[in-house]
């Protein structure tokens, strides 16, 4: 069954996806990430980046003559390019068979925007409900916490 953590996040929301990206990236993992037109293109950019955490990612944007190529996607639709971990970022949604077709899904969310908030809230009644495995953790007192956690249907 997949896991799907919930990160929500007050801080530099861009700095912390491209951080959790190239994680996945170095351990090999192919990555999707679905958001909407602006939170793709701000992470495009982020991932261009030089210097320090945010080094430069090998990416993609959808619609691309080599999406079936590309380590990360970003965009808007489904999987193209085999990934097993997918980010949903800002209220990004997906349907139970490709939460389902993912070892690892994440759903990032602005805590400071109450329509994210409960966005994120309304994934994670679904989710569970599924029957995935679900953790919520918070950074909002200064450091990452796990303030909840659902175990999967079978498990």
């Amino acid at each position: 069954m997949t896991e799907v953590a919930f990160h929500l996040n007050v801080g530099d929301k861009r700095a912390y996806a491209c951080r959790l990206l190239r994680k996945a990236y170095l351990k090999g993992s192919r990555l999707l990430v679905l958001g909407d037109e602006p939170t793709i293109d701000a992470l495009d950019q982020a991932l261009w980046l030089k210097g320090g955490d945010e080094s430069f990612l090998p990416h993609g944007l959808e619609g691309g003559p080599h999406d079936e190529d590309q380590p990360v996607l970003l965009g808007l639709g489904g999987p193209v390019n085999g990934a097993k971990v997918l980010a949903l970022v800002d209220g990004a949604d997906a349907d139970d068979a490709e939460i389902a077709a993912m070892e690892r899904v994440w759903v990032l969310f602005d805590g400071n925007d109450p329509d994210r908030l409960q966005a994120a809230r309304g994934q994670w009644k679904a989710m569970t409900a599924a029957g995935h495995a679900a953790q919520y953790w918070s950074e909002e007192s200064g450091r990452w916490e796990k303030k909840a956690e659902s175990p999967s249907a079978s498990g």
